[in-house]
């Protein structure tokens, strides 16, 4: 089979040339046209792979792969202190957002914008390389930016969808700096359709305020479509965990030797609380060396595994084979009775290339408010959501979309890890004979 990786790269550009989402079957057929890959294996990819954001159809399907849609996501956004020119160094792009509007003033006369209008620069590059979005066409990166970044399209106004009249309850009227437009056909939705008494596309007043801040005719005439995958990544991508129904966690009754379900059981059954498997195209494959892979996966300085044909940690991939961990249910959801449960450890990068757990202390003896338990018990209600750290004097964002520990007065960005607490084989034995 092809490289997953060039199968992920052309489904990016083919969903992001069709306004950034697509109904599963349909981009599947549009991928097959390239990549001889079958069902079960597209239908893995995009459940697994951070680049797409699987969402249940609300309409009634004639099969079940019209019954998802797919739409194209990235955790990658425009510096914000760029544009006041107080960023030196961060992991955001540092781009002229009215470039990515498509519709700079100083890029199309004799004046050169003082903002940078190049994804290959020697800051931007590096970026794009690492989220694997570097061959991506500019248009299609930066329709995949506006629909993700929240910081560059206008919200809808939720005023002008109450209320009666023109303008609903919105009191600035014409003089909105909101989108007016109906909200349930912004959350496909409406039951009214063409007869609904809202607007369904941007009106003259909206596109009128989309023009004056500096937004192009084409990404005003699309903005309906990229308020709709705005919803569906916002608050319909929850949807990505509940939808596989694969069989993903071991069965912490097995280990021990007294599952009563057996074969019938819905949970994995082998003797370690932990497991590596490849996909070979045909299926999934144990790989060797398991304790050494886990070993190395629990370091959070590690980004791949030790030997000639190593793990990528970041990627899940080992060359173009798609990796996948399975584990025990998390410590935090059982009994502290429960015994070889997988105990989750959160870190953040440190000033000195070090991972610093959360709740101990780091260089200078502080000591987050938050614990790596905390973070955990948050990451399983909502694995979308920004948990607020305090650390000394200073307030930080977790998020765990991005895996980023953000400092929102400077901007500045710290990578997150979550990784396992290592179990030699030695362990497992003796706990399961005591």
């Amino acid at each position: 089979m092809s490289s997953y990786s060039r199968v992920i790269h052309h489904a990016t550009s083919v969903l992001c040339g069709h306004k950034g989402s697509m109904d599963l079957a349909q981009l599947h057929r549009k991928v097959s046209q390239r990549f001889d890959i079958n069902e079960e294996d597209f239908w893995y990819i995009v459940q697994k792979c951070p680049r797409f954001s699987v969402v249940r159809n609300g309409q009634k399907a004639e099969s079940w792969e019209a019954g998802y849609i797919i739409v194209a996501k990235t955790s990658i956004r425009l510096c914000k202190n760029y544009a006041k020119q107080e960023c030196f160094g961060c992991q955001d792009l540092h781009l002229c957002k009215y470039y990515v509007y498509g519709n700079c003033r100083y890029g199309k006369g004799r004046k050169e914008c003082r903002f940078s209008h190049s994804i290959q620069s020697e800051h931007n590059y590096p970026l794009l390389r690492e989220c694997t979005l570097h061959e991506l066409h500019e248009e299609d990166l930066f329709l995949l930016l506006l629909q993700n970044d929240p910081s560059l399209l206008p919200e809808v106004c939720s005023h002008y969808n109450k209320g009666s009249g023109l303008f609903g309850a919105c009191t600035f009227k014409e003089g909105c700096t909101k989108v007016h437009i109906c909200q349930h056909f912004v959350q496909d939705d409406c039951m009214f359709g063409t007869k609904c008494k809202r607007l369904h596309c941007v009106d003259e007043f909206s596109r009128r305020m989309l023009e004056e801040r500096g937004l192009s005719a084409d990404i005003i005439q699309d903005l309906p479509y990229l308020y709709q995958n705005v919803y569906r990544l916002n608050f319909q991508g929850q949807e990505r965990g509940t939808v596989d129904m694969e069989k993903s966690e071991i069965c912490l009754h097995f280990i021990r030797r007294n599952c009563r379900f057996q074969e019938q059981c819905k949970r994995v059954h082998f003797n370690l609380p932990y497991k590596w498997e490849v996909y070979e195209g045909d299926g999934w494959r144990d790989l060797r060396g398991m304790e050494e892979i886990e070993r190395a996966y629990c370091d959070p300085k590690n980004s791949h595994s030790p030997g000639s044909k190593p793990v990528d940690f970041l990627s899940m991939t080992r060359a173009n084979d798609l990796v996948r961990r399975l584990s025990t249910a998390s410590s935090v959801t059982k009994p502290v009775h429960y015994i070889l449960t997988t105990e989750w450890i959160w870190y953040y990068k440190g000033d000195h290339e070090n991972w610093i757990e959360y709740g101990k202390p780091d260089d200078k003896q502080r000591v987050t408010s938050v614990t790596s338990r905390d973070l955990e018990e948050a990451f399983l209600t909502d694995n979308t959501a920004e948990v607020t750290v305090i650390k000394g004097n200073r307030q930080y964002f977790v998020s765990f979309q991005d895996m980023y520990q953000r400092n929102p007065k400077h901007n500045t960005k710290r990578r997150v890890r979550r990784r396992p607490r290592f179990v030699p084989i030695s362990e497992v034995e003796t706990k399961v004979a005591q």
